[in-house]
């Protein structure tokens, strides 16, 4: 089953989720080379003055080939979001998405992300603010939030039937509530009650690690697709054996060498975007969540990590490869 967004079609039902300091332009090319099938940009703040940011700037950022382009909208004012939507445009979106779904303190703090599920006027002016600026610029607006505040208060549904009335394209709901974190157990009935009621495409997101989770979950919800985020850290490849299974219900794992040259992609990429200094720090995060508890990676961690300059850094990583007899 398809989902349309404005004159983009996304065929299949495995969707990369925005993560803050992860899903920037090398990584969303990387899981989509692996087969996700939509993936969105890190969330990006509505305010004005942080537009030129070098952080902001580094979110709005493209390889040619990406498409649809989506960008993540954070904020609690209708008119800056609304500012931002036209902004966001300009740079290049072709998706805008708006984030009532992150948990995070300092977002909570300012009232934003997923904060905002507990003021309810305030979103349901949001929504409709996004929604007809949306239908003026013709690019299309979706929705991420998550079940409720806590377990007493779940409005997932009175937000997806006002982004729905909204004109809002598809609602990707994270099965937790803001009081649950990340560290909740993960309930899909909620999504699945939203699927049945709105006729607009939704997405499940909350816990897929792998393909034996991500069937029971579009079997239960009823959901078009759906989302993975944590899980992808440091194994890109998850969407291409999740896809494999669903398809034709057997995974060809993904070799060690075949890792390898994944993760030297997603370096030389990462130092497309990036300069030279914030590239290399940066890219020490993936690394991490790609080698630990890798063969040998213990004797070599410090050095790689601790390296300043890219030819360091790769020289590093490509020699501790090839000493494993990967490369």
């Amino acid at each position: 089953m398809g989902i349309n967004l404005g004159r983009y079609r996304i065929e299949g039902s495995l969707f990369l989720a925005p993560m803050a300091g992860v899903t920037d332009a090398p990584f969303r090319r990387l899981c989509r080379e692996f087969g996700a099938d939509y993936a969105v940009g890190e969330m990006v703040a509505s305010a004005a003055q942080l537009r030129k940011s070098r952080k902001t700037l580094a979110r709005v950022k493209f390889f040619d080939d990406e498409a649809p382009r989506a960008v993540q909208l954070l904020g609690a004012d209708p008119a800056a979001l609304k500012d931002a939507f036209y902004w966001a445009c300009e740079a290049g979106a072709q998706v805008v998405d708006f984030n009532m779904g992150c948990p995070a303190k300092k977002v909570c703090n300012v009232a934003c992300g997923s904060a905002l599920m507990k003021e309810e006027p305030l979103a349901l002016e949001i929504l409709s603010v996004l929604g007809e600026v949306s239908k003026e610029c013709g690019v299309p607006v979706t929705l991420k939030c998550r079940t409720g505040w806590d377990e007493a208060h779940k409005n997932a549904l009175t937000f997806a039937q006002t982004a729905q009335k909204a004109g809002f394209a598809m609602v990707t709901i994270h099965g937790r509530t803001r009081t649950g974190g990340f560290d909740s157990s993960v309930e899909y009935d909620t999504i699945a009650q939203v699927a049945r009621t709105v006729a607009i495409p939704v997405v499940a997101n909350g816990d897929i690690t792998d393909a034996n989770r991500a069937r029971a979950v579009l079997q239960y919800t009823g959901a078009a697709a759906v989302m993975i985020g944590r899980a992808a850290l440091g194994h890109p490849w998850l969407f291409k054996e999740i896809k494999e299974a669903l398809e034709n219900g057997c995974v060809r794992a993904t070799t060690q060498e075949e890792k390898v040259q994944a993760i030297l992609r997603h370096w030389r990429w990462h130092f497309e975007c990036y300069e030279e200094p914030v590239a290399v720090m940066t890219f020490r995060k993936h690394l991490l969540w790609y080698l630990t508890g890798w063969s040998g990676f213990e004797t070599v961690r410090a050095q790689i990590c601790q390296a300043g300059d890219a030819r360091t850094q790769g020289k590093l990583l490509q020699d501790y490869f090839a000493v494993q007899g990967w490369l």
